[in-house]
């Protein structure tokens, strides 16, 4: 007889990774349940920023000119595949309504609480994982190449104060002191304080992992598509049998929307893919923390394995074959402010933000199905908010009080 475990978790990105850490630290019998091994997708190739003090979220353009512009397919932030376009046609009309000024700042306000605890939240998993070695505790820099767009800033560097973030606004010599090697023309930065950064994402996702494990979890390759009701819980295929459990949580990221279907839930969940690349540095040159060139539409990072490159967002289905030329526009622009060399890796790595169009996750409890619960679509801050919805689902999971109010994030709000 298959042994019933209390949690299965589904998918072992930085959402799942820590939702399995935090149920497990609470003394659940938890087995994690991935495809491929912790840390090798989407949460492998993001830019390794811990953005505590973000307030917007990433909106459509809402001015004509600079819509055109995207239409066009030649910018460097943007890039769509034409074929895609009829299936997520309205998921990106969606998108842009809620890049509307007073939705994005209704979405701020609700998300705040959930920003205001990634920092602490993935404090307190580095400690457990022993991972302080990937972590740098100095900020990141937007940086804005004309006056106008640093300008521009000023009434969110105001609403940051009222919400007691720490962001400033540098000029060229202050940021230079900051980042010396830097170069070329630009107007200033903003120096994002209160964010954490780390030097390898999938590195820091396979440290909790393995804190899973040590503290008893158990990790096993599987294929979370064959999950279904049975009695007394769910049960899912692995390369180990059948395992079964009371409760089972969904963390799968983008194809969260093909699983969640089978329980009839249906979510407004697209694939903002994105690549990267890493580069040598030329010379003797580096970067002491991540630069994201605002203007343009891209992230310099400091990490292991080089300079990663990481694009902006490229709106296709899931498995198009890639299509990488936002890597080459932004490397024409990056050799601008940092002297980049050869690329490590033969070809760009291809990752896929699971992304709703009103930018908040999917959190909680099904509705119509005791025992399921949802824990996906994240977008561009999986994992930076991946511990702090680990720790709030499994305190709901145990009907412990609530670090975060959860009903924005309830999956029938649309």
């Amino acid at each position: 007889m298959t042994a019933l475990h209390d949690v299965l978790v589904l998918g072992a990105g930085m959402v799942g990774v820590s939702t399995a850490l935090h149920a497990r630290m609470r003394g659940l019998h938890v087995v994690l349940v991935d495809r491929r091994q912790p840390g090798e997708e989407t949460s492998y190739g993001n830019s390794g920023v811990i953005d505590g003090g973000n307030l917007f979220p990433v909106a459509m353009p809402r001015d004509l000119p600079t819509l055109f512009k995207h239409a066009l397919n030649r910018q460097t932030a943007s890039h769509y595949h034409l074929s895609a376009l009829p299936q997520v046609g309205r998921w990106m009309f969606d998108y842009w309504r809620w890049s509307a000024p007073d939705k994005l700042e209704d979405t701020a306000r609700v998300m705040r609480p959930f920003f205001a605890q990634a920092v602490a939240c993935h404090r307190e998993l580095m400690a457990v994982a022993g991972a302080e070695r990937y972590f740098r505790q100095t900020g990141w820099l937007e940086l804005y190449r004309r006056p106008e767009s640093l300008a521009a800033q000023d009434r969110r560097l105001a609403l940051s104060r009222d919400y007691g973030l720490d962001n400033v606004k540098l000029t060229k010599a202050e940021t230079l002191e900051l980042e010396p090697h830097l170069k070329g023309d630009f107007a200033g930065t903003i120096w994002c304080k209160g964010a954490d950064t780390v030097s390898n994402p999938g590195g820091v996702t396979k440290a909790y992992a393995e804190a899973f494990s040590r503290a008893g979890g158990r990790f096993v390759i599987g294929d979370a598509m064959t999950v279904e009701k049975v009695e007394g819980g769910y049960q899912v295929q692995t390369a180990e049998g059948p395992i079964m459990a009371r409760q089972v949580v969904v963390a799968l990221g983008i194809w969260s929307k093909a699983l969640v279907a089978k329980f009839g839930y249906s979510v407004p969940l697209s694939a903002k893919r994105g690549y990267h690349r890493h580069y040598k540095a030329a010379g003797n040159a580096f970067l002491n923390r991540q630069v994201c060139d605002e203007d343009v539409g891209y992230v310099l990072c400091p990490m292991e394995q080089g300079i990663r490159l990481t694009t902006g967002v490229e709106i296709a289905l899931p498995d198009a074959p890639a299509t990488p030329v936002q890597v080459e526009r932004a490397f024409a622009h990056a050799k601008d402010l940092f002297d980049l060399g050869e690329p490590v890796e033969a070809e760009p790595w291809m990752g896929r933000r699971p992304a709703t169009p009103d930018s908040r996750p999917v959190i909680g409890a099904a509705p119509r199905h005791e025992g399921l619960w949802f824990a996906f679509g994240h977008g561009h801050w999986g994992f930076t908010l991946g511990p702090a919805t680990g720790k709030a689902l499994a305190s709901a999971m145990q009907g412990e009080p609530q670090p975060l109010d959860l009903s924005p994030y309830r999956i029938d709000r649309w």
